[in-house]
């Protein structure tokens, strides 16, 4: 298939699906082992009442919203997405693309966002991270590593190999984590050289990322099922009909707040 840069006959349209489609065949022949020991991992805390922590700043929220809620998610894992990390629609002024790239960066960040919660040390957390160097994830990897939980990292490895800290630990995620999950982007990101336009146009990392989150959560759900602990997970009308969706959905709400009530304290 034709890579970035090529000459190919293909239209940048094609070559960014033919470019989407190897990131995907790369996470299918280099990830699978990682990927199902990280559902192991999950599958024995959610399977205990624990949780599956999930943080991810910048555009890698994108990431811990695949993963819950949504359809065809369920209850165990634990969002934590904070709003100055994450916030890219407004570019200028308030709340601008500036103060959250600056604020992803802000060493010490972390360790406040984890203050607010309540650990245990059988719970798992995931942190997503193209680049794998910023302040604020390297943060709450530490944090979570010296809180006693399982640490995964999500990254672009070859990316992340390129990088230097930027945190003065000197650490990377891939230094922290007991585990790193590849998302098979390019360095860079994005992947398709355009005629006439100076770098290359459209990002890889969503694609790996989105595929690394449902090949844990369908692994998860079979492994809770194998279990005798088969996951409430939220589904649509169309498959359930109106009435099961809706109560289906409230079950799962209730299910997750009960879960998540000693993370709060509660």
């Amino acid at each position: 298939m034709p890579h970035a840069g090529s000459t190919d006959t293909l239209d940048v349209a094609q070559r960014y699906l033919a470019e989407a489609e190897q990131v995907l065949q790369r996470v299918r022949d280099t990830q699978q082992p990682a990927i199902r020991r990280a559902a192991q991992w999950c599958a024995e805390a959610i399977a205990r009442r624990g949780l599956v922590h999930l943080f991810g700043s910048g555009h890698s929220r994108m990431a811990v919203e695949e993963m819950f809620p949504r359809y065809g998610s369920f209850p165990g894992f634990h969002p934590i997405v904070e709003l100055s990390l994450t916030n890219h629609t407004q570019v200028v002024g308030a709340n601008g693309q500036r103060q959250a790239m600056a604020i992803e960066r802000m060493e010490g960040l972390g360790e406040a966002i984890l203050s607010n919660f309540v650990f245990r040390d059988f719970d798992v957390m995931i942190v997503f991270s193209t680049s794998g160097n910023k302040g604020v994830p390297v943060d709450v990897a530490l944090g979570a590593k010296a809180r006693g939980l399982t640490v995964i990292a999500v990254i672009a490895a070859a990316y992340s190999a390129l990088l230097a800290s930027e945190h003065s630990s000197g650490c990377k995620l891939a230094d922290i984590a007991d585990l790193v999950i590849d998302n098979c982007a390019l360095p860079g990101d994005s992947m398709v050289a355009v005629p006439g336009v100076d770098v290359r146009v459209g990002p890889g990392s969503t694609i790996g990322n989105t595929a690394v989150v449902n090949m844990l959560k369908v692994l998860v759900a079979q492994d809770l099922a194998a279990r005798g602990q088969p996951p409430l997970v939220l589904a649509s009308a169309f498959e359930l009909g109106r009435e099961a969706s809706r109560e289906r959905f409230e079950a799962t709400y209730d299910d997750y707040r009960e879960r998540v009530k000693v993370v709060y304290g509660g």
